[in-house]
This record gives C-alpha cells, structure tokens and sequence, in this order.
C-alpha cells in the first residue's frame, strides 16, 4: 500500500462553523433566559397577587372564635347557667392520614370510649373532610398536657379550648332550663353554615326555646403559624358577639321549697304572680342531672333514666296532662253564671246519686248526700251532684264552648317548646278519636272532670291566677328580661295583653267566694287552711284511675299505691291582695285535700312568709323501701258504654 494522504485543515471553514455553533448556542441560552425571565415576571407580576395570598394563607389561617353562650339565672341574678373552660380534641380527616391508626394512637394519650369513636365516625361521615371534627369533647389537664407533648406527631389534630355548659344546681332546674348537646344533622340543618363553629345546641328547655339568642354570633381571628402548623400569635379579629343572658321569673328558693315540699310523692307544681303571669316555679318530679347529656350521655346513664319507671325525662308540666276532678268545678260555676244557665242563690237537693231520666244507673258523690245545695256551697263541699246536674241541663256543646274561653284546651303560650294544648270533651273530639256515638253519660261525668278531660297544670295555673287577678288571664312565661351584652341594661321582654275570662265582677267574685269557703271549717280544704295567717281561696281535685265495678265502689286508700287516684289541688293568696296562685298535682296521691294541698300550703307559706317546708313522707314508699310500680290503665264507665279517663303522665 502506498503512503496515507496526510488531510490539510481548513481554519476558515473550522472558524465559520465555530461561529456558527456559537451562535446558536448563545441563542437557545438567550431563549432560555428569557423564558425564564418571563416566568419570572409572570410569578412576580402578573400572579403576584394570587400567590402573595396564598403565602398569607400558609402562614395566616383563619380561626372561627365561637362566642360564651348566654348565661341563665333566677328573678334574683343567681347563675343557674354558665359556662367553664374546657379543652376538646379536633381532627381534620384529610390531614389527619389512616384514621383507624390514628384513633388508635391518640387511644394511648387521651381516654377514648366506644361511644366517643362512634360520635366521631358518624360525625366524620357527614362532614367534609376539610373541617374539624371533634373525636373528644371535656379532655382533662393531664390528657391535655400529655397530647400537647406529643402534639408534632399528628398532623391535622389540634386540642381546642372552649367553654363548657354547666349547671350548677343540676336536676333542680332540668326541666325549665333544659340542657345543651352535641349538635347533630338536623342542628346543621337548622343553624346552616354557622353550625360547623357550634359544637353545642340547645336540645330541651329554655336552651331550646331561646337557642337563637343564647348562642350569639361567631367571629373570626387571623392566626400566624409556623411550618408545623403551631400558633405563633394572632394578627386580625373580628369579634365574636356573645350570646344574650335570660332571667328567669323563677325564684331559686321558692324552686327549691316546692321541691322539698314534694318529699317521697312524684308529680308537678306551678306556681304563678297573678298579676303578670311570671312563673315564680315549675317542677316536675322525679327529675335528672342536665349535666349528663352535655357532652354526650353514655349508654348506662341513658338507659338507667329511660327503664325509670318514674320517667324523668317526662316533662309533666309541658308535656303532661290528665282529668282534672274537681278542680275544673270552680270554672263550671262560672259558665254556669256567665251563660245565665244559673244564679248564685239556685240550689238543688243533692241526694247522693244523680240519675239521667229514663236511665237506672247513677253517679254518686263521693261525699254522700250534701240537700240543698247553691253555687258556693258546691264549690266548698265539692258536690257532685251539683256538676251532674250542671252538665246534664248546659250540654256538652255549651260545656265545651264556655271552657274553652277561659283557656282549656289550648297552649298558655309558656316560652317552652312542645307544650299540650289539653283536651276539652266533645262529641267533635270523639268523633275523630273513636267510632263509637256520644254519650249522655260522658257529658254527665265531664261535669266533675273525669272523661275525656285532659287538663294540664299549666292551664289550672293559668285559669286559677286568673280568678285571682279580675278575670284577667295573662301569658305565662318563665323568661322575665333579657341582656345582650355583659354592661348592657337589662330589658323586660314584651307580653300581649291579657284577656278578660269573664265580663261580670259579680259572677267571679261569686266563684271566689266559694273557694275562700273551701279553705274554712266545712269545706274540703279546711285543714289546709287551718292556722293560716293569710287567706287562701282554693280548690281539692281527685282524678280516678279506677272506677266502681257495677254499685260497688272502690276504697282508694285499700287499693294499691300505683292504682291510687291522681291528687290535685288549686289555690291563691292572699285573698285580698293575691300574691301567688299555685297548682300542685301529686301522682297517686290518693285525694287532693290530703297530699296535693299540704304541698300547696308549704310553697305559698315558703314565698309569702319564708318559711321552709318540711318534706311530704309518703308512708307507702318508706314501708316499702323504694318507689310504686307503673299503674295498670282502667276505664271509667259512663251511661252503658265504657268512657276511657286519660291519664296524667304517670309513672
């Protein structure tokens, strides 16, 4: 082979293609450049905005400041509701990682139940996994401090302070107050997008009736954080508006006399201020610990109330009712005036047992034979046979209509929720309640308040203030005044006009009289009266549970203690200057000049002289060391059909 050619360069040609090279280096750097530089721009111009907020809000957050709940008290500004510090722990799920790993470890720092966890899942489920849920409400100072040491290891947990409700004197206010609980679906409903700051609502009570203002309106506070989320401080507020404080016409002492008033019974008692038809009490017995249900009652504690066959929970007053007896009389005589039906000075002979023409079967009166009889003797001696005449001639339909107007079988309009309206008997009423035809006989007993009647203590308070007042029949109402705002003045709250119940002073004054003649020697108060130094006109009341079988009567005393007649009793004082009207209702209580009067007796005797009541023993309770069993439901018989008595809530 010959020699290689030995290849010559070429610098000018190696020199333009350099340049070239170069050139479109420089370019796709300059391009590069000023991409960027555009980017930059873009970042620090045109979307400068965007992400100087989303900086801020990586750095600020939002915090909702949920405002102190309104506090109650009584007519003499003792708290009966406040509110205390408490600590709750909260967790965002789509922060929060494997929940089910997560429950399980905090389990090791804070004291988590089943019932806790299965608040929390439900809860879970229904909220946005952006939003706090709170796995444990009321963590105690230990746990707090051992989960704040611990706190980097879970994200999307936080420990909140809040304030808890509570109730200072417990079961004594349960069922005027009522109580707060953990809001629910049908609370997030009604509250809407405030809901989500409120761990709390009103679920009974004044907490329920006044929800709106007791609740206030949440603010807001602009919290700085750093990058594990821990505050740093606050930079902006808005302030939270708390909620409205309420007093209460209630007094705390008269509240608590009538309770000790009540000893071993179970039953209810109202008392009213005749002239502005305030309530000064309202009790309802046997009652419960509010404080259980704030944070969520477990599972012992609700089934222990619920299985109580003394019912608790079972408002008596609100949701109660039953035949009134013969504390309806009083009322009966004054349609029979107001309707020209009678005169005060008409008598009749009581023979002991009324007959219906053309019938055999009577009506006795419970007290015998009382002869002749006018309104104001019948009202003193209770004489039924006066009623059973007194229906016989005014029928049910007038009966029924003059009743009425003096505010039976309607709400009083009480600032709680849920009130009965009662039932007035009719042949309208029956007819959608039963198939059966009216008969006389029914319109016979509804003359002494058995039958169909269903009256509640919240009605013969309101209709006995309204004797006491002129026949003025006022609203009650337990809320007297209301603040908003802690140095703000204390306002009354406004009330419609009362309504006359009748246009004749000498018709009322009549009916008056005949309940002052009740509380003297003679009549069937007499021994509740006796010894008073102030007047009392009143009313005995007995609600039969059980009827005669055929023309044997039933002793109420020989029958069983559950199976005993519902005690009531009705009263005002002083008489010339009416101070308090009371209404006491005693379950099984036998007769209502024996239970439901004394107890009457001790709470005017506790507001109008201060005097603190010994308690009512019931000897069959403490013979058999504890409570009755449930009474069994009988029937009272009218005519030759059977008319049910609807009974009081019993227990």
């Amino acid at each position: 082979m010959g020699p290689r050619r030995r290849q010559l360069k070429h610098p000018a040609a190696e020199a333009a293609q350099f340049r070239v090279r170069a050139a479109i280096g420089f370019a796709v750097v300059m391009l590069a450049l000023g991409g960027l530089g555009l980017w930059y721009f873009k970042l620090q111009v045109i979307d400068h905005a965007d992400y100087a907020t989303r900086s801020q809000a990586n750095r600020i957050k939002p915090r909702p400041v949920v405002p102190g709940r309104g506090l109650i008290m009584d007519r003499k500004g003792r708290i009966l509701a406040d509110n205390v510090p408490a600590y709750r722990l909260d967790v965002v799920p789509e922060q929060a990682g494997d929940i089910p790993r997560l429950v399980a470890s905090l389990s090791r720092i804070v004291t988590l139940t089943p019932d806790d966890i299965a608040h929390f899942d439900a809860d879970r489920k229904a909220t946005r996994g952006f939003r706090p849920v709170t796995l444990k409400l009321r963590i105690s100072d230990e746990e707090a401090a051992r989960f704040a040491v611990d706190r980097w290891r879970y994200p999307g947990v936080d420990l909140v302070p809040y304030l808890s409700r509570r109730y200072p004197y417990g079961a004594l206010f349960a069922h005027v107050i009522g109580y707060v609980g953990r809001i629910d679906e049908a609370d997030m409903a009604k509250l809407g997008a405030t809901s989500t700051a409120f761990t709390h609502t009103g679920k009974s009570g004044i907490e329920r009736y006044y929800e709106d203002a007791l609740h206030g309106r949440v603010g807001y506070e602009q919290v700085e954080t750093n990058v594990e989320g821990r505050a740093l401080g606050t930079v902006g507020r808005v302030p939270a508006v708390p909620g409205t404080d309420l007093r209460l016409s209630i007094d705390l002492d008269l509240q608590q006399a009538a309770v000790d008033a009540f000893g071993d019974f179970d039953g209810s008692a109202v008392a009213v201020d005749p002239g502005t038809g305030e309530i000064l009490a309202m009790v309802s017995l046997p009652s419960f610990d509010p404080n259980l249900f704030v944070n969520g009652i477990s599972q012992a504690n609700y089934k222990a109330l619920t299985e109580n066959p003394s019912r608790p929970l079972f408002n008596r007053n609100v949701f109660g009712g039953g035949p009134p007896g013969s504390t309806i009389k009083p009322f009966l005589a004054l349609a029979a005036l107001d309707s020209g039906l009678r005169r005060p000075s008409d008598k009749v002979f009581s023979t002991g047992e009324f007959h219906i023409p053309g019938q055999r079967r009577g009506y006795r009166d419970a007290h015998g034979g009382a002869g002749w009889t006018d309104l104001r003797k019948s009202i003193a001696e209770s004489v039924n046979f006066y009623y059973f005449k007194l229906a016989y001639d005014m029928g049910i339909d007038r009966l029924d209509l003059w009743v009425r107007k003096y505010g039976f079988g309607e709400p009083t309009g009480l600032d709680l929720l849920g009130e009965s309206g009662g039932i007035v008997p009719s042949p309208a009423w029956k007819a959608k309640h039963s198939k059966e035809p009216w008969y006389i006989g029914e319109t016979v007993i509804s003359g002494i308040g058995q039958g169909y009647w269903k009256v509640t203590l919240l009605q013969l308070a309101r209709g006995v203030a309204a004797l006491a007042d002129n026949g003025e029949r006022r609203r009650l109402h337990v809320v007297q005044q209301r603040r908003d705002g802690y140095n703000a003045p204390w306002t009354p709250l406004p009330q419609p006009a009362p309504v006359r119940i009748s246009d004749s002073a000498a018709n009322l004054q009549v009916v008056r009289e005949g309940m002052m003649m009740t509380m003297q020697p003679g009549g069937t108060g007499a021994a509740i009266g006796r010894d008073s130094p102030y007047t009392i006109a009143g009313k005995t009341g007995t609600a039969q549970n059980t009827s005669r079988k055929g023309n044997i009567s039933l002793n109420p005393h020989a029958l069983p203690l559950a199976l005993r007649h519902q005690a009531w009793f009705i009263a005002y004082a002083p008489v010339d200057h009416p101070r308090i009207a009371v209404a006491v209702m005693v379950e099984h209580g036998g007769f209502g000049a024996s239970t439901a009067g004394p107890i009457a007796r001790k709470i005017m005797d506790a507001w109008l002289l201060g005097k603190k009541p010994e308690p009512e023993l019931n000897p069959d309770i403490v013979a058999a060391g504890g409570s009755s069993t449930p009474p069994a439901k009988t029937s009272a018989s009218a005519d030759t059909q059977p008319a049910p008595v609807a009974t009081q809530g019993v227990r």
